[in-house]
């Protein structure tokens, strides 16, 4: 079951409102011995989170579908580039990762329960029937905290957001489990953040005909241009328009921050090749750092945009010098442990 983006929490209606956690979603099916733990793309993930198998095969029902979401969890907050790391290619690798960074499962839905399918029950039945399954659940398997309580809800999107969580969930309280329906709402945080246009990347069907993304930077303390995203969401005309638009301040990378001799051991800069790539292009275009835009984002991971920025307009009035990380809203994190799980 999916979710649609909204600007804001409902206020009217019978709702249950949880946080929105910044992990892999997946269901787990369990039949006896028997243990599969699925992707969205209908993958296995049980090879990458071998961990989590002895617990899923001890403390849950003998024989449950389960939704959720697997996340790894810091002293700081969820840690979604460590999750992105154990998907790794070698088992022996899988196996280090797996202890020296464990995940745990967050529980949100059930699907089915012995012989009965409960996905035509009303949200609220299949929540009692959760807390039931996970009453005596230890680490690393958790209940996602939920509330009918929007105040409580919104309290939730403020302060939670330190720790890692994308924003709020909403879901209706009668509600049957409908897969593959946006029936689910998300509210997400959106922030405003001018960066330089450092670089770009072409189009996948235009290569010097139209611009896919810009690569965007913001200077740190010492005065180093980071590469921390991209933005893109435009129009095919807008493509267009862009080839024209920055080809004045085209240039090479020898001339350029993020040119290999000029950049420190722990500075960054797009391209570098990943196991995320897989073979994709990720060759860019240089500009010189001169033009300004403001761009939305959600959050930060680390020192990078957690998603692609969205393109808002471009600041002429603005200088790149002023294009530091001191402008962007920083969240305290808050202890996980304080927040979901005391007494755990």
């Amino acid at each position: 079951m999916l979710a649609k983006a909204v600007s804001s929490l409902p206020e009217a209606g019978d709702w249950a409102f949880e946080p929105k956690w910044d992990g892999f979603r997946a269901l787990v099916f369990k039949n006896g011995p028997k243990l599969f733990i699925q992707s969205r793309e209908g993958k296995d993930l049980g090879r990458y989170f071998p961990e989590l198998a002895p617990s899923l095969t001890a403390q849950l029902a003998a024989r449950a579908v389960l939704d959720g979401e697997i996340v790894i969890v810091r002293p700081v907050g969820l840690d979604f580039e460590a999750l992105q790391l154990r998907l790794h290619p070698a088992a022996s690798r899988v196996s280090v990762l797996a202890k020296t960074m464990p995940a745990s499962f967050v529980f949100f839905d059930i699907l089915a329960e012995g012989d009965k399918d409960l996905r035509q029950l009303p949200f609220r039945e299949r929540r009692t029937r959760l807390e039931t399954v996970l009453r005596r659940a230890k680490p690393p398997l958790y209940l996602t905290p939920a509330t009918s309580s929007i105040a409580t809800a919104e309290d939730w999107f403020r302060r939670f957001e330190g720790a890692g969580f994308d924003g709020v969930m909403a879901k209706q309280a009668a509600s049957a489990y409908k897969p593959g329906k946006r029936v689910m709402l998300k509210v997400k945080h959106k922030r405003d953040c001018d960066c330089v246009v450092a670089g770009f990347r072409w189009h996948k069907d235009g290569r010097n005909s139209a611009v896919g993304s810009l690569l965007l930077g913001l200077y740190d303390t010492d005065g180093r241009l980071q590469h921390v995203g991209v933005c893109s969401s435009f129009t095919q005309a807008k493509r267009r328009d862009l080839v024209s638009t920055l080809a004045p301040y085209r240039t090479s990378l020898s001339e350029h921050p993020w040119g290999k001799e000029a950049v420190a051991d722990s500075d960054r800069r797009p391209g570098g090749s990943s196991r995320w790539s897989r073979g994709k292009d990720l060759s860019w275009e240089v500009l010189r750092p001169l033009l300004v835009v403001e761009v939305a984002y959600d959050h930060m991971q680390g020192s990078r945009f957690r998603h692609t920025a969205q393109f808002r307009r471009w600041r002429i009035d603005k200088s790149p010098s002023d294009c530091t990380f001191e402008q962007l809203e920083v969240v305290p994190p808050e202890e996980l442990r304080k927040i979901f799980f005391m007494g755990r």
